[in-house]
């Protein structure tokens, strides 16, 4: 059984059962339902939500885990149940990463000549191959933004000065852009939260943009078309993650890999490269 965090369980006990409250809530999954999926008594799980119980560090993580909680969540409910959070929270700044560092360069590489970025779970750019470079150099050569947003990837779509202004097709490529935000706020990210709302803030954007909904696009992928005077591309892309990481902020990594959409942006891509 794992050692309470002195001074911490008696301020933060209730807490534990609200935070708990509130994912199964979130889970959409009634006391029996949750207490079934972590093989506990509905009496016991009942007890831990009204405070008259309190938690093991066992107990935290089997609850987490069937929750199935991001591990920055999981981290939020041991400290909340009193206990040193089990998961680191470093991602790219922790040690002894330099294979992850390795296996995230050789992917860039191989992504060339077509752009390739690596987002944390801000989405802040992290990493940019030279086919990202290169390709969207002139588009960022006439960003007018804040320092602090200006390598962020969804700010860089909604900001008006931003991407925004050279997408041609943005009311729906930015419906689908923030889709993706939506599940990763569903999916327990408090990044997410944070990042919705500053988004939602920029003008122009539409009110039903606040709620999720279910896609009805005609094309199997989304296409983001780019235009600057002449200069146009056209790229859909690919989202991977590290698989079965133990630090909270390495699991919300993404690999983002762009591919052309049409054959004039790929020849565009290799004699940029050349």
């Amino acid at each position: 059984m794992g050692t309470p965090v002195l001074g911490l369980q008696d301020t933060t006990a209730g807490h534990f059962s609200s935070l708990l409250k509130h994912w199964r809530s979130v889970r959409r999954l009634t006391q029996i339902e949750l207490a079934s999926d972590a093989n506990v008594s509905a009496r016991h799980l009942c007890f831990l939500e009204t405070g008259r119980s309190q938690p093991s560090r066992e107990m935290v993580q089997l609850l987490g885990s069937a929750l199935d909680l991001p591990l920055e969540e999981r981290n939020a409910l041991h400290v909340a149940a009193g206990f040193v959070p089990p998961y680191g929270d470093k991602g790219l700044a922790a040690e002894n990463l330099q294979p992850v560092q390795q296996a995230l360069d050789f992917m860039l590489r191989q992504q060339e000549p077509y752009p390739g970025i690596v987002v944390d779970g801000h989405w802040d750019v992290r990493m940019r191959n030279q086919g990202s470079a290169r390709l969207l150099k002139p588009f960022r050569d006439s960003y007018q933004m804040e320092a602090g947003v200006a390598d962020n990837a969804m700010h860089v779509v909604f900001h008006p000065k931003g991407l925004r202004q050279f997408i041609v097709n943005w009311e729906e490529f930015a419906g689908q852009m923030i889709q993706i935000l939506h599940r990763d706020v569903a999916q327990g990210s408090r990044a997410a939260v944070r990042l919705f709302d500053e988004i939602m803030a920029y003008p122009g954007l539409p009110a039903e943009w606040r709620l999720p909904r279910h896609s009805h696009a005609s094309s199997p992928v989304m296409i983001m078309q780019l235009a600057k005077d002449d200069f146009r591309l056209a790229f859909f892309s690919t989202f991977t993650m590290l698989a079965m990481p133990t630090d909270a902020a390495l699991q919300q990594i993404k690999i983002e890999c762009f591919f052309p959409a049409d054959d004039a942006t790929a020849e565009m891509a290799r004699t940029m490269a050349l």
